[in-house]
């Protein structure tokens, strides 16, 4: 074939272009061949590569001049693209060939014995630096990868691992690699040293510091597993637990670590100088502060003659910016300048104020929420695009949103608008939580076994902020068919309305007891009206029917109530009522967030009244939440509820009005409704006119959990008794409980279980230890 002869003829010329190309690269010369038009190219070698990916890549073209210096460009470029491991460039006749090896392609990245991490985890990390499924083989790449796997079990305190790489070649020129992992044992924490310290004993700084020598939890925390990000965090803790008691000069000089040879135990020495403790002398300001030193001289949380604290410095100055940020001085800078005395051992600081310029908010941008609409969460803001910027209408406006409880978590956070120096943008970022919610619940006791109730409801209906509900609630003594919908925004004013028709029958809250059935069905509207960022005040009408059947058996109460209504002597039959009753509520709601509050007040009180129907009575309910950090990741949660009823000149209070206690969400460790005065015959809780509750929680994020609000652990302390018409409130009644407990906002709704004590059960009282809730809040 004539290919084949010009092959032949152009050897000698193929040996001078290489050598050509060859010295180029080496030595930064060329010889000279004779130039050539490229009339064709042609790529040989390729297996999965396509030829346009290498004409891409060549810096000539099908009828330009072939030479030296564009043998050397095209050399360099296809190796550099990483595709080959082998180049070669010859002519037949006028036509360019480009002959390549390729490299392999990895098939499949495997591991063995790998349990301290996920696999998964392991090959996405791996393909981020070149080893991964149809990446190109490459050595050094899998070096690295080994390297970066041996990192990852050095950080986790396993200093015994062992890896080992093997790449098996396949069919197609493609290679599995295989890391083979030998994880060994982890390396515990033997001993930590502090060395240096003469004011505060080891156990009180150890206590500080987030690693340690092992403990019953140890297994889940690790803390007892070297870390040397923990470590870094444990000297800072140990700086600020110094210069939080005074000690403004503290320095931890030197860190060691250690490990034994059988890379089994780790020991930690740190050195540290202690200084001496200072007080406050004096509190200085300088800078611009806008006439306005007194104000912010009362944000100083630092006062003169008082052992010196960082953390309340450092609030200080944070306090200080937040408030020139209400004034619209968003990148304001304040720094507090000490001068330190230490022949008297006192510290004067002086707060340099540069407030900068003020600022505009240019953009209002939302994210994250793919299910709501962007109204829906636009109307809660308070601060709007183009005004002055507002730290506390932007603070409240994160609230308003996380208030709404349609989503897990809401962050907000203001940078700088790029070309600008005097305008920010403010992005608020949403993670959307499920609303239509499953809700269950249920307990067990020695003497109920196993109870259950179940309902479903749907809120942010389609993302538009309405809560359209069919709500179908059924459990072992009551039964309920509910429609209702409520528009938080009725009006463009932010007037809201609901509406609701239901159908409730209930029967006796407890077992072996008189039969007797409630039924009611009715309906009723309301409107909320805002008075202010956190009031509103609303009012409503409803109707109800009710109707009240007895027999022999059912609770002299129950007969009572009918013979008032019938005249029956015995109290036995049926008795049906009509209710038009007027409500009227106020509610200021000051939370954080209306899921997971950690900080603010939540208030409620409502009045119903019927004068008009049959049943003539008043109910009023007034309820209290209270909610204060204690530390970063402690809340001290407080519930309060006092709730009182009675009949309109002689009429009796309705028995279908009637509250109970006891149970998850009133005093747990007490059967749910159990609590108060029972009947003298069966036995059965009467429910009662009045109510007391009280509930204190301290809640705290799970262990591991990180800042994760949605799974909590919490102690409890519970209070409360229910009282009938007419008796008086009596401490000395009241029953108690305390216990602990896990809240977790799971895919299907908030989720509590509850483990109590009763602290003061009386003979008689119906005890319930274990208790779970899904699908209500605190």
């Amino acid at each position: 074939m004539k290919l084949q002869t010009d092959r032949i003829a152009s050897s000698s010329f193929r040996r001078s272009l290489i050598g050509a190309a060859v010295l180029a690269l080496c030595a930064g010369s060329a010889l000279a061949i004779e130039p050539f038009t490229v009339k064709d190219i042609r790529v040989e070698g390729i297996q999965r590569t396509e030829a346009g990916t290498v004409f891409s890549y060549l810096p000539v073209r099908v009828g330009e001049t072939f030479n030296d210096e564009k043998s050397v460009a095209a050399i360099k470029a296809l190796y550099a693209t990483g595709f080959f491991k082998d180049v070669r460039l010859e002519a037949d006749g006028n036509v360019l060939v480009v002959l390549v090896e390729e490299r392999p392609a990895i098939a499949k990245v495997e591991f063995t014995g790998t349990k301290e991490f996920e696999k998964d985890t392991l090959v996405k990390a791996l393909k981020d630096i070149g080893v991964g499924e149809a990446k190109i083989f490459d050595k050094a790449s899998v070096d690295r990868a080994e390297q970066e796997l041996k990192r990852q079990y050095l950080s986790h305190g396993m200093y015994g691992v062992k890896i080992t790489t093997t790449v098996t070649p396949i069919e197609r020129n493609r290679v599995n690699v295989t890391f083979a992992v030998d994880e060994g044992e982890v390396a515990k924490i033997k001993q930590i040293n502090i060395v240096g310290n003469k004011v505060f004993s080891d156990s009180e700084i150890k206590e500080n510091l987030a690693l340690n020598t092992g403990g019953w939890f140890s297994w889940y925390t690790k803390a007892n597993q070297y870390s040397k990000t923990k470590l870094t965090g444990d000297i800072e803790s140990l700086k600020s637990f110094y210069l939080n008691r005074g000690y403004i000069e503290m320095q931890v000089e030197s860190t060691q670590v250690s490990i034994t040879p059988d890379k089994k135990d780790i020991y930690i020495t740190i050195n540290i100088t202690e200084g001496e403790k200072y007080t406050v002398s004096d509190i200085k300001f300088d800078g611009e502060t806008f006439g306005r030193e007194a104000e912010l001289r009362s944000l100083v949380l630092l006062k003169k003659g008082e052992t010196y604290s960082g953390e309340r410095l450092t609030a200080t100055n944070k306090a200080i910016s937040d408030r020139l940020g209400t004034f619209g001085y968003a990148f304001a800078n304040v720094n507090a300048n000490p001068e330190i005395d230490r022949a008297k051992r006192e510290v004067a600081f002086t707060f340099f104020v540069d407030p900068g310029k003020r600022a505009y908010v240019r953009h209002m941008n939302i994210a994250g929420n793919t299910t709501t609409r962007d109204e829906v969460i636009r109307r809660e803001f308070r601060q709007f695009e183009s005004s002055w910027y507002d730290a506390n209408k932007i603070k409240l406006s994160r609230d308003r949103v996380d208030r709404l409880g349609y989503f897990k978590d809401v962050t907000i956070d203001t940078p700088e608008a790029q070309g600008t120096s005097d305008q920010v943008d403010v992005n608020l970022t949403v993670t959307e939580k499920p609303t239509g919610n499953f809700q269950i619940g249920g307990a067990f006791s020695q003497a109920e076994k196993f109870t259950f109730q179940a309902a479903i409801q749907q809120a942010n209906f389609a993302g538009s902020g309405t809560t359209v509900g069919l709500e179908l609630n059924t459990s072992k003594y009551s039964r309920t068919v509910s429609f209702s919908q409520t528009d938080p925004y009725y009006t463009d004013d932010g007037v809201s309305r609901s509406f609701s028709v239901y159908l409730r029958t209930q029967q006796p809250p407890a077992l072996n007891v008189g039969s007797y059935t409630i039924r009611q069905q009715g309906g009723s509207i309301n409107y909320g009206v805002p008075f202010s960022e956190t009031d509103t005040v609303f009012f409503g009408i409803g109707a109800e029917r009710s109707r009240i059947d007895t027999d022999s058996t059912s609770p002299k109460r129950f007969k009572d109530y009918v013979t008032s209504l019938t005249g029956a002597a015995d109290g036995v039959g049926s008795a049906t009522t009509n209710a038009l009753p007027l409500t009227a509520a106020w509610a200021r709601d000051s939370r954080d967030s209306a899921i997971t509050p950690t900080v603010g007040r939540f208030q409620r009180a409502n009045l119903e009244l019927d004068i008009a129907g049959q049943q003539k009575y008043y109910r009023a309910v007034y309820e209290q939440q209270w909610y204060k950090p204690l530390h970063p990741k402690v809340t001290l949660a407080l519930k309060g509820e006092i709730d009182f009823g009675h009949g309109i000149g002689h009429n009796p209070y309705p028995v279908f009005k009637t509250f109970y206690a006891g149970g998850i969400g009133s005093v747990r460790g007490y059967l749910s409704s159990s609590l108060g005065a029972v009947d003298p015959v069966n036995f059965d809780a009467l429910g009662g006119a009045e109510r007391l509750i009280g509930n204190a929680e301290l809640q705290m994020p799970f262990p591991g959990s990180g800042t994760d609000r949605s799974l909590r652990w919490f102690g409890f302390l519970d209070t409360g008794q229910v009282y009938q018409e007419g008796q008086k409130m009596r401490a000395s009644e009241l029953r108690y409980s305390t216990g602990l407990g896990i809240s977790w906002i799971s895919p299907v709704g908030p989720l509590k279980l509850s483990y109590a004590k009763p602290l003061n059960a009386k003979p008689g009282d119906r005890l319930e230890r274990f208790q779970f809730q899904m699908g209500t809040g605190f």
